[in-house]
């Protein structure tokens, strides 16, 4: 979950991100709400609601920026809901109120209608006392958030929305794996998906040292898993893929630099780089990925970090279409499913921000 952070200048792009002699913790409460299926059956945290499944109901606004919302942009098009369930992106920058729809004609998202995605968060909580974080469900008659609860968002994309899923969808939870797939997403989330945020936010020299310890004991442990596996669980691509590629794809671009996770770079972890460009050039993920956002968003929001907000011109993106050999391992992306067709026209990447051919 990327947010705008609170305490500042309304109008400033410099964030409070690192607290001097403290650990990164993150925000982890949201806003719990699900859209399902059977809104009378499902099971639900305390205090939250049930919402339909329903076509043309909601907006997904996903920065392509933030890691978090493109695990959302990923599921999305691998399922094929393109068509039943729209995409507002905001732009790579925010200020600290909000994220903000800076790319739209007149600055506006054309079907919600609003500058700030904090406008739906107060629609429907005049006082959010939290970040306003992307990705983020909101429903368009009402104009009002329905959940920003991002792992929740793309398990409920696969588990809840089957009716609307494409012919040849993959299947990104298959049941007989999910209870060690969990353990492996904990893990992945805990030590590298937020372990980064956890290097690049220490507030002291002694909180950076041991998140630095935990994020490459566990980046070991990937390279290691991914020896004789081509993907994460083995048989095909899932959803702890998309948890571990959208950190992958920001790692030399971002946090070996900016957040100081520079024992090495990815590039140089044979097993994990060529399942990265495994994963990037498979339909549905690459074609997901704005470099220059990615980089413009951290470079210039966390002016904490980087005072002079100066976006840097590297790394080459050339080498993701180098060759990657994972085909040896003889597993298929999507296992007895099929690859999503084109990117739709409106959600096309900007050719210079990709190294993919458009």
């Amino acid at each position: 979950m990327t947010e705008a952070a609170v305490g500042q200048d309304e109008h400033s792009t410099k964030g409070a991100y690192v607290h001097a002699g403290e650990s990164f913790d993150r925000d982890t409460n949201y806003i719990e709400d699900r859209i399902v299926r059977d809104p009378a059956t499902a099971q639900l945290s305390e205090g939250a609601e049930a919402w339909p499944v329903e076509r043309d109901r909601y907006r997904l606004v996903a920065a392509r920026a933030c890691p978090w919302a493109n695990r959302t942009l990923i599921v999305r098009r691998l399922l094929g809901l393109e068509g039943v369930i729209s995409v507002g992106l905001p732009g790579p920058t925010h200020d600290v109120r909000s994220w903000n729809f800076q790319l739209d004609p007149e600055g506006k998202d054309p079907v919600l209608g609003i500058e700030r995605l904090q406008e739906a968060y107060f629609a429907r909580f005049p006082d959010y006392p939290r970040g306003i974080t992307v990705p983020a469900v909101v429903d368009i008659a009402s104009g009002q958030v329905v959940t920003n609860n991002f792992p929740q968002i793309t398990e409920d994309f696969a588990k809840e929305w089957t009716d609307f899923h494409r012919e040849g969808a993959p299947d990104l939870w298959p049941t007989e794996l999910e209870d060690e797939m969990r353990e492996v997403m904990r893990r992945v989330y805990t030590e590298v998906n937020n372990g980064v945020y956890r290097c690049g936010f220490a507030g002291s020299q002694e909180a950076y040292e041991a998140a630095y310890d935990r994020l490459w004991t566990a980046m070991d442990w990937l390279e290691e898993r991914l020896a004789d596996r081509r993907f994460l669980m083995g048989p095909h691509i899932t959803e702890a893929d998309v948890r571990l590629f959208t950190t992958l794809v920001r790692f030399d671009p971002v946090y070996h630099g900016h957040f100081k996770c520079s024992r090495n770079k990815l590039t140089e972890m044979p097993n994990l780089w060529a399942y990265a460009r495994d994963l990037f050039t498979t339909p549905g993920f690459g074609d997901t990925v704005d470099f220059e956002q990615i980089k413009q968003h951290y470079y210039v929001v966390h002016g904490d970090i980087n005072p002079t907000r100066i976006v840097p011109v590297g790394p080459d993106l050339q080498n993701w279409l180098e060759p990657h050999g994972r085909e040896a391992l003889g597993d298929a992306p999507f296992g007895r499913g099929t690859a999503p067709g084109p990117v739709r026209e409106s959600e096309r990447v900007v050719p210079d921000h990709t190294p993919l051919p458009q």
